[in-house]
């Protein structure tokens, strides 16, 4: 019988076909696998570390996207070279520029911004006077760093420490106005800490008021421009002192008087046309850093950068982020405001007044702006009751665009209207007769 040998061949030829098809179940995933591979871009690898791939995607053109605060501003092409940095148009604190801004690192001398601002502050309150006199204690003078070599005991005016302060960075002058003002250093960095906790400054923290290196003193980019635009637009007269380049100041001691130089630690001030100040600040352990103001075309900037390699590379970090900034800024002025007709009045001598704009409505926009949809809406008190007075606010004209509010200017009373009394009345019923 011949069975057997036909049973032993079809085994193995079942055999055979078992081991193909098994063979070829294993390829399939495989090539299911290599097919989705081949469709997915080289781009949508990923890994915790930078690994340069990132310039390589951008070569082959396939977009990227980052959740990095400052990808808006990367955008642009524009780039700055310093760790931190920031830019701001300081009427309306709209920021066009910034990279690592909430970044907290210390500031070195730019602290003296918010030393400033409370002296300014202090000065508004009637506190202080520019004419007071200020005596130098042994902490102030003992003071290192930028100095201006005051000694214990010595009288200064509080403009010319304010001068010592803008001008020479003299960390002994602010101490002494810090202990005028407060009674103690302690006590005045205390309102330090106030002041930028109510002008939302998140990422600061004071430990004295003159910005030598400690242990928990630190700021931001944001947070320095944040307390430079509160003092340059509620306290323009700092520029008076910021704008200085030289000047000197007179010591008069037990030895007698001598002569000192203040020379401005603020390079720009010579370098870039239409800067305003405002503070210079370095360390080892900050680097160099600058809050930087300037004007032009009725336009003001306030750029800060911290951390930079030396004085001359935060001086061209400061210019370039500004004449970034002046290019994307634009400024509209509404030189014909809708004439205005005159208001009635209720219960005056005079039935109506005559009014006036306060001013030209300006507004510096940031981005293209049509001026042909800009909206005007003249609002008006709904009931102008006598007494009024001269210069008092009536109503105002507010400025839209695309729905959003721009801004406004005041109308206000040409005339003083008091009181209407029963003989006004009276006068007022016999000329109707």
């Amino acid at each position: 019988m011949k069975y057997p040998s036909v049973r032993k061949n079809i085994f193995r030829m079942l055999s055979f076909f078992c081991t193909f098809f098994l063979l070829f179940l294993s390829a399939v995933p495989a090539a299911a696998a290599s097919d989705i591979l081949a469709e997915t871009p080289a781009a949508v690898t990923t890994s915790s570390e930078d690994d340069g791939s990132a310039d390589e995607t951008t070569a082959t053109g396939t977009e990227s996207s980052s959740s990095d605060d400052s990808s808006a501003v990367t955008d642009t092409g524009f780039h700055v070279e310093a760790p931190c940095a920031i830019v701001m148009e300081a009427s309306t604190g709209t920021v066009l520029y910034e990279q690592d801004a909430d970044l907290q690192k210390p500031p070195a001398s730019v602290t003296k911004v918010m030393t400033l601002l409370l002296i300014f502050e202090a000065l508004d309150a009637g506190q202080i006077s520019l004419t007071d006199s200020v005596t130098t204690s042994e902490h102030a003078a003992s003071m290192g760093g930028s100095q201006v070599f005051l000694e214990a005991g010595e009288a200064q005016t509080v403009e010319t420490l304010i001068k010592c302060i803008a001008v020479a960075s003299g960390n002994d002058a602010c101490v002494a106005m810090a202990e005028y003002i407060a009674g103690s250093e302690d006590a005045f960095v205390a309102k330090m800490n106030e002041r930028a906790a109510a002008l939302g400054m998140k990422n600061t923290h004071f430990v004295n008021c003159c910005g030598l290196d400690a242990d928990g003193h630190y700021t931001s980019a944001r947070d320095i421009a944040i307390m430079s635009r509160e003092l340059t637009v509620n306290h323009p007269e700092i520029f008076d002192y910021t704008t200085i380049w030289m000047e000197n100041i007179t010591h008069v001691t037990t030895r007698g008087s001598s002569e000192f130089g203040l020379t401005n630690t603020n390079k720009l001030i010579r370098q870039y046309e239409g800067a305003t100040g405002l503070k210079t600040g370095s360390t080892s352990k900050a680097g160099f850093c600058l809050s930087a103001t300037a004007t032009r075309n009725d336009i003001s900037l306030i750029a800060v950068v911290m951390g930079c390699e030396s004085s001359k590379a935060r001086v061209a970090a400061s210019a370039s982020l500004l004449d970034y900034g002046f290019s994307v800024c634009r400024i509209f002025t509404d030189d014909n405001p809708p004439a205005l007709s005159a208001v009635p009045v209720r219960g005056g001598t005079a039935q109506q007044i005559t009014c006036r704009y306060e001013k030209n409505f300006s507004y510096v926009a940031t981005s293209d702006l049509d001026e042909s949809k800009i909206e005007k809406k003249l609002v008006m008190d709904d009931a102008v009751t006598a007494p009024v007075k001269e210069g008092q606010r009536i109503g105002s004209l507010d400025y839209y665009y695309d729905g959003t509010k721009l801004g406004s200017v005041s109308i206000l009373s040409e005339e003083t209207v008091p009181e209407a009394h029963y003989m006004d009345y009276l006068q007022r019923l016999m000329l109707a007769l």
